[in-house]
């Protein structure tokens, strides 16, 4: 008796190769932009997500920026440009998902008022320069975690907004390691246990 594994039960899903049943679709409910009956996930949904993602990346811009303005002491030259630099690429993001946001048939919300709510991560300017590296390092933590848990919640329902935040989460994991050699160089001593 040969029993079948999973992959073979599996029925492999149709592939739509009519060009004209396509023509015919995209010419059908113009007015949805991006959003074609294709589209599996909940668009209000997504764009409320996005709306706290930009939020988020908002902040991370302007605390960045005022760290890499006010850091100060004898070895904050090189830190102040790996701020600068982080602020550049949180603002990149911060384009990237307003850009999906629009796409989506919303409007970005950069409304300064109740951003701080409206951000996973907050805006701590730190006394000194250690402060701002670890409170710099909390964000990143933050927004990576944060951005694991909505990949898996966009997962195939919305690829091309999962595969932005994948992008996106590469970087903020870039950051995350670069703000903890920059807290181990400054406090002289490893603060996550050795692999």
């Amino acid at each position: 008796m040969s029993t079948k594994t999973e992959t073979e039960t599996k029925r492999p899903q149709p592939f739509l190769t009519d060009v004209k049943t396509l023509r015919e679709r995209a010419r059908k409910n113009l007015d949805g932009g991006v959003v074609t009956s294709t589209y599996k996930g909940d668009v209000k949904q997504a764009i409320e997500i996005l709306q706290s993602v930009l939020a988020t990346e908002i902040v991370c811009v302007l605390r960045y920026t005022m760290h890499s303005i006010a850091a100060s002491g004898i070895s904050s030259d090189s830190v102040k440009q790996e701020f600068a630099e982080h602020a550049k690429e949180e603002r990149q993001h911060m384009m990237e998902v307003a850009e999906r946001i629009n796409q989506l048939g919303g409007t970005p919300n950069f409304n300064p008022e109740g951003l701080a709510m409206r951000s996973a991560s907050q805006y701590v300017e730190g006394e000194n320069l250690v402060d701002m590296i670890k409170e710099n390092l909390i964000a990143e933590r933050i927004a990576v975690d944060h951005y694991r848990e909505l990949i898996r919640y966009f997962g195939d329902d919305d690829p091309a907004t999962r595969t932005m935040l994948e992008g996106i989460l590469r970087v903020e994991e870039e950051h995350a390691d670069d703000m903890h050699d920059l807290l181990v160089a400054h406090e002289g001593r490893p603060m996550l246990p050795a692999k």
